[in-house]
């Protein structure tokens, strides 16, 4: 969502097809903000899908991926800071390893939890009645 260290800036939800950038705030955390607009912060549903632009060398290597790459926006589970990624080979990073300046795009809005139920409930239903 948006990190703990990021409690005290402005915020925003995310949306669909809107471009972000990484942004190391005042605080020294690394979050999401809209390009123009550094002083709010942009919360992010954990299990979004976002497309990262501009991932740094270094990382690339070190990671084993590319200058773009899908990614699956992550709660963390070590470390200081929670708000991560993971990528498809499976490697997770949190916005503090990103560093300032990677551009990310929402490609698709994690499903919130109680409508993937409802919905699997109901084909269960439709299943059932045919």
């Amino acid at each position: 969502m948006c990190d703990y260290s990021l409690e005290m800036y402005a915020s925003r939800p995310a949306r669909e097809s809107e471009r972000y950038v990484t942004t190391r705030f005042p605080s020294g955390s690394v979050g999401l903000s809209a390009p123009g607009d550094c002083t709010t912060a942009v919360c992010v549903q954990y299990d979004t899908h976002l497309r990262l632009e501009n991932i740094s060398g270094d990382l690339q290597t070190r990671l084993g991926v590319k200058a773009e790459e899908d990614v699956v926006f992550a709660r963390l589970e070590h470390g200081a800071y929670r708000d991560g990624v993971r990528f498809t080979n499976g490697k997770e990073v949190s916005l503090q390893l990103l560093g300032s300046g990677v551009g990310a795009t929402l490609t698709a809005v994690a499903k919130p939890a109680a409508a993937a139920v409802e919905t699997e409930v109901r084909s269960d239903i439709l299943e059932h009645v045919d």
